[in-house]
């Protein structure tokens, strides 16, 4: 009995990250519960002993890419200064490694167009994640002393999300590499975020 009530939650994990791996790379709705079970490693059958549907499968994984964010964003700016800790997360994000690893990069930008066809406790995760990363924004720019600094974190989430995108939908390798290096210049210009 104790090894189940420590395996299970192992098994869960698993499955809701092969999920999220999956729904970033290519969306929820061509996401199926056998296809993730299998790259779990697991049989299809038994999925319904970790949720009760593929909605709550999805609702799940959106809270762990999330999460996912937000572990990286901490382990990445320990002991740094908030210009610091925002000018790095410009650099990751109008990274040319972000743009070619949709499926291990930011769900915003991956999910945003799928959001609307998603279910109503889906898209309300979604938003939660949302507001957690505008919050953590937030935070680096009241510390920056920004004015008005959740008018800021929008228009800086909004250019962010469009340049990746934008550089994702370009076929030719060296455009969309200028597209993401002209974004993050003019991004840290506009931030006060001085260039290394």
């Amino acid at each position: 009995m104790r090894y189940e009530s420590e395996h299970k939650p192992k098994i869960r994990e698993r499955i809701v990250k092969e999920a999220a791996k999956a729904i970033r790379a290519k969306g929820p709705l061509q996401v199926s519960v056998a296809g993730v079970m299998s790259k779990a490693g697991l049989t299809h059958g038994g999925f319904y002993a970790h949720f009760a549907s593929k909605e709550a499968l999805i609702e799940a994984a959106i809270e762990q890419m999330f999460n996912q964010v937000m572990l990286r964003w901490e382990k990445n700016n320990q002991g740094l200064a908030a210009p610091q800790q925002l000018a790095g997360y410009i650099d990751f994000y109008l990274s040319a490694w972000h743009r070619d690893n949709r499926a291990q990069g930011c769900p915003v930008s991956a999910l945003a167009s799928e959001t609307p066809r998603m279910s109503a406790p889906c898209q309300a995760e979604f938003a939660r994640g949302i507001e957690r990363i505008r919050g953590m924004m937030i935070f680096q720019l009241k510390e920056m002393g920004v004015d008005d600094p959740q008018t800021a974190a929008i228009s800086v989430s909004a250019e962010l999300m469009g340049s990746l995108s934008l550089a994702r939908c370009e076929p030719d390798r060296q455009i969309s590499d200028a597209l993401l290096e002209s974004a993050k210049k003019t991004l840290k210009t506009r931030l006060n975020l001085a260039e290394e």
